[in-house]
């Protein structure tokens, strides 16, 4: 590994967020799955929590020019729902979902430079309702067109991007985020170890 490529993982390691995760509950089309690692990623988000609790476990996931995502992402797959509420409740205050309800705020609302997992639903049903009753509230995107909704994968990228907003202005992408253990964890998970560099930097 080149010095200069070190010095990429570093700098992106540098950007990842510590305190937001997105949560896909039981969203059957491997591309969307697949586009939402790909914004993640593009916003510095390294958590992403994928449950299958009605369909069977996903083996891989969508289109190659996407996929690639997934090896730079930390992806938590769980099976049963309390299992998973329960590993997000240790690590998360909030846990938002997107859900159409009298009581959801609008994105542009949401204060996400707190700690927030957000839960997207499937395709067809949205987040079911024994997920919305865990969780602490909704939020929804503003339309004002005839079709009250978007593509999973499209709903994530927005929210993603006025997250990266709020961030951004609040200096949160100004400093290291994730804790050292965790940094140091992911730097050999991508296969960066200290001793290649040097040995490069001696050639």
């Amino acid at each position: 590994m080149t010095p200069e490529r070190y010095q990429r993982l570093l700098q992106v390691l540098n950007k990842r967020q510590n305190n937001l995760a997105v949560v896909l509950e039981n969203v059957f089309d491997p591309h969307n799955i697949s586009a939402v690692m790909r914004s993640c990623d593009a916003v510095g988000i390294q958590d992403i929590y994928v449950l299958n609790s009605k369909i069977p476990r996903h083996k891989k996931w969508g289109a190659k020019s996407s996929s690639s995502a997934a090896k730079w992402l930390s992806i938590h797959q769980f099976t049963d729902v309390q299992a998973c509420f329960d590993e997000l409740r240790k690590r998360y205050d909030k846990i938002l979902t997107t859900h159409l309800s009298s009581d959801a705020a609008g994105i542009y609302d949401i204060d996400f430079t707190q700690s927030l997992a957000l839960v997207f639903g499937n395709e067809h049903d949205g987040v079911s309702e024994e997920i919305r009753a865990l969780a602490d509230g909704n939020f929804i995107i503003p339309q004002v067109g005839i079709i009250k909704s978007l593509n999973i994968s499209v709903a994530c990228a927005v929210t993603m991007y006025e997250a990266y907003r709020q961030k951004h202005r609040a200096g949160h992408y100004d400093q290291q985020s994730l804790p050292e253990f965790r940094y140091n964890t992911l730097l050999k998970e991508w296969g960066v170890m200290q001793g290649e560099v040097k040995q490069n930097n001696e050639i």
